[in-house]
């Protein structure tokens, strides 16, 4: 019973990461037609962001608050010097954040003078639940999740920002028409992408490690999750987090090997074949 309560709750930490990592891509997707294939990248640098504070502060706290904002101002800078260049050109747009992400990765890797880097949880201590150990680290996880989603759905529904953000979204034209520069709004959302990327990859390092793979581990689950759950809404790419993300975590308890993996993509794959939306791609 302990081991599968843990199974549960590891599960539920790791998926909690993958809808803010979805979220950011889901929105980038939605907005410019861009497959952002250096997300895992952004992830990279959040990570990067709370082992350096570790190492220099003696605590990855700041690290984790800094991420999100160092990585979102590389995230604008990139968009404003190449990605922009790639709008609505989804080839195009894989390949140049692919080199990006490729050039991210291999300049961490020279830099680093070990494989892996261990980053210690601001909270290190354990709880008893049902008789099963836990950590208070991943329960900060998945309580984060939800918290961090309304706060974005609130940006997006209540605000002026949002406002704009939701009319370019719908009509770039339309929008531009009406005084928007929807320039700067790509920016800004290209931003917010990256910067969820940083943060989920700060809150996870401790979980996980630093190593320079760190985000290629969940870029394809991103991309999967995104064409699942479908774009052109805010439920749709956590919709299609958590169904790749909760099979993905428990079937390992039965099947060993990539098998868990093959089974979520190809149950992916069928449903974007009769829903080439995604689940709820389209609604709003």
């Amino acid at each position: 019973m302990e081991s599968e309560i843990r199974l549960v709750f590891d599960t539920l930490s790791l998926t909690s990461i993958l809808v803010l990592l979805v979220l950011g891509m889901g929105v980038i997707v939605s907005m410019m037609g861009v497959f952002n294939l250096a997300h895992g990248e952004f992830v990279l640098l959040g990570a990067g962001c709370a082992l350096l504070s570790d190492r220099w502060l003696d605590s990855a706290v700041w690290g984790m608050v800094l991420a999100p904002i160092v990585v979102g101002l590389i995230g604008v800078v990139l968009e404003r010097t190449v990605v922009r260049r790639f709008y609505g050109r989804q080839e195009a747009s894989l390949l140049a954040t692919f080199a990006i992400g490729l050039i991210i990765r291999e300049l961490v890797r020279s830099r680093m003078t070990i494989q892996v880097a261990t980053v210690p949880p601001p909270i290190e201590s354990t709880f008893t639940f049902l008789g099963a150990q836990l950590t208070w680290w991943r329960l900060i996880l998945i309580v984060a999740t939800p918290i961090l989603l309304t706060v974005c759905l609130v940006v997006l529904r209540k605000t002026s920002l949002g406002l704009t953000i939701r009319a370019t979204l719908d009509n770039p034209n339309l929008a531009e028409s009406t005084g928007i520069s929807t320039s700067r709004t790509y920016s800004l959302t290209f931003g917010f992408g990256a910067a969820l990327a940083g943060l989920a990859g700060a809150l996870i390092v401790p979980v996980l490690n630093f190593f320079p793979d760190l985000g290629v581990r969940f870029v394809i689950r991103s991309f999967i999750s995104v064409l699942l759950g479908g774009v052109g809404s805010f439920a749709g790419p956590v919709v299609g987090a958590t169904a790749t993300g909760l099979p993905t975590g428990l079937l390992p308890n039965w099947l060993s090997g990539v098998w868990p993996e093959v089974i979520v993509i190809c149950a992916a794959i069928v449903v974007v074949r009769f829903r080439r939306n995604g689940l709820l791609g389209g609604s709003r």
